[in-house]
């Protein structure tokens, strides 16, 4: 199986931490975000990665270059200009479409950590035959996904309930109490023949992607890890506390 690593952002809400380096390269109780996430990947069994580069994406080409890429087959996809999440994902089809068009393949984004079983979601992608899998929390958030009862997304909600937008024709017997409200964790599972889909160009949401396809009746699912610990790593303060975390036993860098 192959994953990409989402790394790809300026990190400003990491300022000054990315002042000097890309947001990949930011260090947590002295370990790379980067390595992090590889670690992680390499854990669970995936050993051939993408990682896509824009700010400061020499200093990731050198860096993977000096850890002989961690024992991994890890390339770099750079990006010229910012390609957003679904651009991004987009401009590295080649590496997923190579070999095995059938294998799903995993995403994570550089700036998380998280204890989710990401075998356990792999398996759940593949026994739904989703197109895409979305690990998915009951927490707070300024953006929420919604999931219909079958857990198939259905629409988003930035806000409050009043923007609210439903992407798909609700069935007679729902109601809006069966909707769930729930937040995004930036790990995902992707078909391949999502490329046969992806008609939006340059620089994209991969969301906005999401959203069009569920429209269409695409089967887009909501893996729940609910009881997982899970952090944005996208400020500073975030670094720290995840470091405490990290000290206080909630996830480990081999296994988070």
């Amino acid at each position: 199986m192959k994953a990409m690593i989402l790394a790809a952002g300026l990190g400003t809400r990491l300022r000054p931490l990315t002042n000097d380096r890309p947001k990949a390269l930011v260090e947590l109780a002295g370990h790379t975000l980067l390595e992090i996430t590889l670690t992680r990947l390499r854990s669970i069994g995936i050993h051939d990665v993408i990682v896509n580069a824009h700010h400061f994406a020499d200093m990731i080409v050198d860096y993977l270059h000096a850890n002989r890429n961690f024992g991994m087959n890890v390339q770099v996809s750079r990006e010229e200009d910012l390609l957003d999440t679904g651009g991004g994902i987009k401009h590295a089809a080649p590496f997923f479409l190579h070999a095995d068009r059938e294998a799903p393949f995993l995403v994570h984004n550089v700036d998380i950590v998280s204890t989710i079983d990401l075998r356990r979601m792999i398996r759940f992608h593949t026994e739904n035959r989703s197109l895409a899998t979305l690990a998915a929390q009951d927490r707070k958030t300024s953006r929420y996904l919604l999931f219909d009862e079958q857990g198939r997304l259905c629409g988003r909600r930035i806000g409050s309930a009043e923007e609210e937008a439903i992407a798909q024709q609700m069935e007679p017997s729902q109601t809006a109490h069966q909707i769930q409200a729930l937040a995004f964790s930036g790990v995902h599972v992707l078909s391949p023949r999502i490329f046969e889909s992806m008609d939006e160009r340059i620089s994209f949401s991969i969301i906005d992607t999401y959203l069009r396809l569920a429209a269409l009746g695409e089967n887009i699912a909501a893996f729940r890890a609910d009881d997982a610990y899970w952090r944005d790593l996208g400020r500073p303060e975030s670094i720290t506390q995840a470091a405490d975390d990290l000290a206080l036993g909630r996830f480990s860098i081999e296994q988070h």
